[in-house]
């Protein structure tokens, strides 16, 4: 084969193998580059993970409250509550739905939500990765008799307050084997209906 023939040869499969590839290879190269992207940005929420060492130390530091009934007032109507993260006691009849809120929800509703076994977790500021956590765990936990909401308090900064029926932790920071252990204990476990 001539040195004329061999490089015409040459030109001709590479320019066959630039065809096929180049589509293909410019649409793998922009699978790597968009899964890549994905990955650096994708949320870092922690599994949850109850009852480790660290939830079952948490666990002492549960307050648990009497019960101060059931009662349903009129829709809108205000109670007065003895604390800001209210545990038991009068409500309104409609509760807060599980799920991540970006406004404060009204304490009525939020009390409904407990007592239907629902986990309201009280939030500030406690940082991306704690709310990529628990937006994470509200949407592993949608159930209306065992779900979690998460709300705004305004003037926690980083605190987290975890209530469900006659109970609360308060979390100076969040820590989340303490908080997969609380809402592991009474998530589910409202008086209105049991359903773990």
């Amino acid at each position: 084969m001539t040195r004329t023939a061999r490089s015409k040869r040459r030109r001709t499969s590479s320019s066959t193998l630039s065809v096929i590839l180049g589509p293909v290879g410019i649409a793998a190269l922009m699978v790597a580059l968009i899964g890549g992207l994905w990955y650096r940005n994708r949320p870092q929420s922690v599994a949850f993970e109850p009852n480790t060492t660290v939830g079952e130390a948490a666990m002492a530091a549960i307050e648990t409250f009497p019960d101060q009934g059931q009662a349903h007032v009129n829709p809108g109507q205000a109670v007065n509550y003895d604390s800001d993260f209210p545990t038991s006691g009068p409500h309104d009849p409609n509760p807060v739905l599980p799920g991540v809120y970006a406004q404060e929800q009204r304490l009525e509703e939020l009390v409904h939500s407990i007592e239907h076994g629902n986990i309201v977790i009280y939030v500030d500021q406690p940082g991306q990765a704690a709310m990529d956590t628990l937006t994470a765990w509200a949407s592993d936990f949608p159930g209306l008799w065992d779900g979690l909401v998460v709300v705004p308090k305004a003037g926690l900064g980083e605190e987290v307050v975890l209530t469900a029926w006659t109970h609360k932790l308060q979390l100076p920071e969040f820590e989340p084997e303490a908080a997969a252990t609380f809402i592991d204990a009474y998530r589910g476990r409202g008086p209105e209906n049991p359903v773990r």
